[in-house]
């Protein structure tokens, strides 16, 4: 490589002499030959390099089984190496571009060494995102914050450039400028700090499993209520239900309170929670007419029964007159509802029969009596979720004047035209 450098430069000076050129502009004219040659030797190997080396890689690791191997492809990881080639080339001619230029071809090799430390950090960070790549597609990645870990590992490694590219132009030990970064630290901290806040965020959402890629959140404070799609040092990335993208400070998920439904997924159940208001006025004892009705209905009828059985046992140990309704102990409409309500959510293939269900009755409001249904469906599907419940309020809802019970509603025009129609008659 040098005999042919040497015979270069010969043939070069030997064609300057002979074209007449002034001896002071000789080394002028030697230096722009030189340089055009370089320039067309660089582009020259930076396309062989990047149109036929490059893609003969990608070629060859597409046909291997590697499992990375298409990571390489997909974001081209490669193809920075072309300017480690075209660098290389430049790097080798320099001290002869510059041979008559003494005082400034320490600086101008320095600068080229520099490059090729740029250069070759880049073809690192293209390996690295190919990492990145690869991990975010392993299950056992999927829901872990990544780029996070990944961006620290890159502000690392650009801080580890800046030293060494500082200290080759300068020609001082990265140990000076290290020292001159530990005085700067303030500022640092100043600078970098929504990043040191998020990377501790990150540290303690990953430790502690707070929020994962794909947990369903919700943060009222940035009316935020979706899926997660991002988990990085800086920010948090929320779809929401009506598609648009919420961007959320990464360290709020530590300072602030949020809700991940997390465990409600995991748990195949989501609940349901949700109260009808029954009339005052339409609670009564159950007569035998009504009982006996009762009895006729299949998801109640043993319990009717029994429930009867026991009452009129209770009533004539202590011998009660039951001629009078108040005395003793009697069915009413509303209880044996709310029981019917009971067996109905048992024998529902919505409701996920291992989870609590339950139906009570909560304090008396304006509205009535609410009789408040908490279960939990079988699916936490949103669609298959608001489907069962719906079932199941239209089913109460109907069912509830089989049981002489009224459902309250706030009147409406059309109830407040027939009160006045009654009252005109």
């Amino acid at each position: 490589m040098m005999d042919w450098i040497n015979y270069l430069e010969d043939k070069t000076d030997l064609f300057i002499k002979n074209s007449g050129v002034p001896e002071n502009w000789a080394s002028y004219c030697r230096l722009l030959l030189f340089l055009l040659l370089v320039i067309l030797l660089a582009v020259f190997a930076f396309f062989i390099t990047k149109s036929v080396i490059i893609q003969y890689c990608y070629k060859a690791l597409r046909k291997t089984s590697l499992s990375w191997a298409d990571s390489f492809t997909a974001i081209r990881a490669l193809d920075n190496l072309a300017h480690i080639a075209s660098a290389v080339i430049v790097r080798i001619m320099v001290p002869t571009l510059f041979a008559d230029f003494e005082e400034i071809r320490p600086f101008i090799i320095r600068l080229t060494d520099a490059y090729l430390v740029v250069v070759s950090m880049t073809v690192f960070f293209s390996v690295l995102k190919v990492g990145e790549y690869g991990l975010a597609r392993h299950p056992a990645f999927k829901d872990k914050p990544l780029t996070s870990y990944f961006q620290l590992v890159r502000i690392l490694l650009y801080i580890v450039t800046l030293i060494l590219v500082l200290s080759i132009v300068l020609g001082k030990s990265p140990v000076y400028f290290l020292s001159a970064f530990g005085a700067m630290t303030a500022i640092l901290l100043l600078v970098f700090k929504d990043t040191i806040l998020g990377l501790v965020a990150s540290v303690q959402m990953s430790t502690n499993d707070m929020v994962r890629v794909g947990d369903w959140v919700e943060m009222p404070k940035f009316n935020a209520d979706g899926a997660v799609l991002d988990i990085n040092l800086n920010t948090v990335k929320i779809q929401n239900w009506d598609k648009t993208i919420t961007t959320i400070p990464t360290y709020y998920f530590i300072t602030d309170s949020f809700k991940n439904y997390r465990g409600m997924q995991q748990s195949g159940g989501r609940r349901i929670k949700r109260a009808i208001f029954a009339d005052v006025n339409s609670v009564k004892f159950a007569d035998p007419v009504m009982r006996a009705m009762f009895k006729k209905y299949e998801l109640i009828r043993d319990y009717v029964a029994e429930r009867e059985q026991e009452i009129g046992h209770y009533n004539e140990q202590r011998q009660i007159d039951t001629s009078v309704s108040i005395n003793g102990r009697r069915m009413t409409n509303l209880g044996v509802y709310r029981k019917y309500i009971e067996h109905y959510l048992k024998n529902h293939p919505g409701i996920n029969q291992d989870m609590t269900i339950m139906v009570r009755q909560l304090a008396s409001e304006h509205k009535g009596i609410p009789v408040e249904i908490y279960c939990f469906t079988n699916t936490t599907a949103w669609l298959e979720y608001e489907a069962i419940q719906a079932d199941i309020f239209d089913h109460l809802y109907a069912t509830a004047a089989f049981f002489d019970i009224e459902i309250f509603q706030e009147p409406s025009g059309r109830n407040l035209a027939a009160a006045f129609a009654t009252q005109g008659q």
